[in-house]
């Protein structure tokens, strides 16, 4: 067959395929005469592997989904503090001439799995509460207060909360994030709470029972709830947690993107096995019913969307065999890899006033990260994007 007649159909079957569609028979051929001499390949008939995949997967897109950063401390509350945590920042929204932040702040000396204690500090974001700060310029912070603490014992969310993600919709302003129930242990399935206020800083109305839950698949393999990783059955690809939930309005409908854990969660060539995946509802409150297309992503640590032209752009970090790429979705499921970056701010906060259509990174401006000190002092700090130089 012809390598150019293959391509296109290649490219046809999966862009079709996937959408449930037919494959006309009079699919028009595409001049790949100039994409040959972009990726530098002087003779189509005689091509590596390395050609074929630069050909197959659009290597020679332009710059402009291509991004880098800086980093910079910040001043005020959020600097860094011997004994505490701050990490995870929410996207940044704007109310009332401010800037505001959601985070995950702790206290204490991490101990860790294994001690016999069953009140012991698990992990940084173990005995966790979500807090809020605001700005005026983006630099120097106040903290605001506890907006979301811990239940009372036997609810679902009675040991931590923490990852947040805010939403300003319609009036209100509402977080998402992760609970875990007591104990906390290794094999302990996660799940996602939701708090709704009428202005940022509160006070914040949690639901009485999570919006997403990991799927009820999977089968561990004996009775130690501190080994993670030996399975009779893995299950789904969230089969074991829901992390680092953030929810967008998008179609008229409220989409909740989210990273999957999987039980038993092996280590491949990418490295981790994660993925994403996004509950989609008609309603706020819920219910949440999760795509049959998950999972829709195959890495991603931290979960960083948002809203570009007619469908949804992310940012994957960290884990899998795509990290550190931007990817693009026209129906925010469907995702394709625009380009691959040197890496990017972990656990970022977006502002959200900069997801505009203008360009698809315009939304990476700038914004929040964290950084480890050590796993008892965690810090926020802010992450610029890097201005293009012009060749």
């Amino acid at each position: 067959m012809n390598l150019s007649r293959f391509l296109v159909m290649g490219g046809l079957i999966a862009t079709l395929g996937a959408a449930g569609c037919t494959v006309p028979s009079s699919a028009p051929t595409e001049d790949l005469s100039q994409r040959y001499r972009d990726n530098a390949i002087s003779d189509p008939d005689h091509m590596s592997l390395a050609s074929k995949r630069a050909m197959e997967r659009h290597y020679d897109q332009g710059p402009e989904w291509f991004v880098d950063f800086n980093y910079s401390p910040l001043k005020g509350d959020l600097a860094p503090e011997d004994g505490v945590v701050r990490r995870d920042p929410s996207a940044i929204i704007e109310a009332d001439g401010l800037y505001h932040v959601y985070y995950t702040k702790s206290t204490g000396d991490v101990a860790g799995f294994g001690t016999g204690d069953m009140e012991a500090k698990v992990f940084p974001w173990d005995l966790s509460d979500i807090w809020h700060a605001t700005s005026e310029d983006g630099w120097t912070w106040k903290e605001e207060g506890m907006v979301v603490g811990r239940a009372e014992r036997g609810r679902y969310d009675d040991r931590s909360v923490f990852t947040p993600e805010i939403l300003a919709h319609d009036g209100n302003y509402i977080l998402v994030y992760q609970t875990v129930k007591h104990p906390y242990v290794k094999r302990v399935k996660n799940q996602v709470g939701m708090a709704i206020a009428d202005n940022p800083y509160g006070p914040f109305e949690t639901l009485d029972e999570p919006i997403l839950s990991p799927a009820d698949n999977g089968i561990w393999d004996g009775d130690d709830h501190n080994d993670r990783y030996s399975v009779i059955e893995q299950g789904d690809f969230d089969s074991h947690k829901v992390h680092d939930p953030t929810l967008l309005v998008y179609k008229d409908k409220f989409y909740l993107y989210y990273k999957g854990e999987r039980m038993g969660e092996r280590t491949t060539f990418g490295g981790r096995e994660i993925k994403w995946g996004v509950a989609i509802s008609d309603n706020l409150t819920g219910p949440y019913e999760k795509s049959l297309y998950n999972p829709i992503t195959n890495s991603g640590h931290e979960i960083a969307v948002w809203p570009y032209q007619d469908g949804i752009a992310a940012m994957l970090l960290t884990d899998g065999p795509e990290r550190n790429t931007l990817q693009f979705a026209k129906d925010g499921i469907n995702f394709e890899i625009k380009s691959h970056i040197r890496g990017g701010p972990h656990a970022p906060g977006l502002v959200r006033s900069l997801a505009s259509d203008e360009n698809p990174i315009e939304a990476l401006g700038w914004g929040l990260t964290h950084q480890y000190r050590s796993y008892n002092v965690q810090f926020i700090k802010r992450y610029d994007r890097k201005e293009k130089k012009a060749i």
